[in-house]
C-alpha cells in the first residue's frame, strides 16, 4: 500500500439517472456495463470493451451519495482518510462526505479551496 499513497486509483460518476448514463457512456465509449448490487439497486462498473477490466464507475446519487455532485470524481489513496480530511480543513477545504467506511476500506470526499472536488480512499 505505501506506494500507492498519492496514486489515483479510481474514477466514477455519481448521478441521479445511473441507468440512463451507463447507457450513455456505454455507447460512446463502448464500455460494457457490470452490475453492483447495493442492496435496493444497482450501480454500475463499466468494464473496457477488448479486456473486461473495470474502468470507471457509474452510481446513483442516492442516500450516502446524494450530496455528491454529478461530476467525474477521482479517488486518490491516502494512508490515513481521517488525518487527510483533518488536513483537509486545516488548509481551507471543506469535507463533503465522510470519512465513512466502505467494505473494509475507508473513503471521503473534499473539496479544495478552489472548489475542486476529488475523493480520498484509504484501501482495507
Amino acid at each position: 500500500m505505501a506506494g500507492d499513497i498519492g496514486k489515483i486509483g479510481w474514477f466514477d460518476l455519481t448521478v441521479e439517472d445511473a441507468p440512463a448514463i451507463r447507457d450513455f457512456y456505454a455507447k460512446v465509449v463502448g464500455w460494457k456495463p457490470e452490475d453492483v448490487n447495493m442492496g435496493e439497486y444497482n450501480d454500475y462498473n463499466m468494464a473496457m470493451p477488448e479486456s473486461g477490466d473495470p474502468a470507471a464507475g457509474i452510481c446513483h446519487a442516492r442516500g450516502e451519495n446524494a450530496d455528491i455532485p454529478p461530476q467525474w470524481m477521482i479517488y486518490i489513496t491516502v494512508e490515513n482518510v481521517e488525518q487527510s480530511a483533518r488536513s483537509c480543513r486545516e488548509s481551507g477545504g471543506k469535507v463533503i462526505v465522510g470519512p465513512k467506511a466502505m467494505g473494509n476500506s475507508k473513503i471521503c470526499v473534499i473539496e479544495d479551496p478552489n472548489g475542486s472536488v476529488a475523493a480520498l480512499y484509504q484501501p482495507g
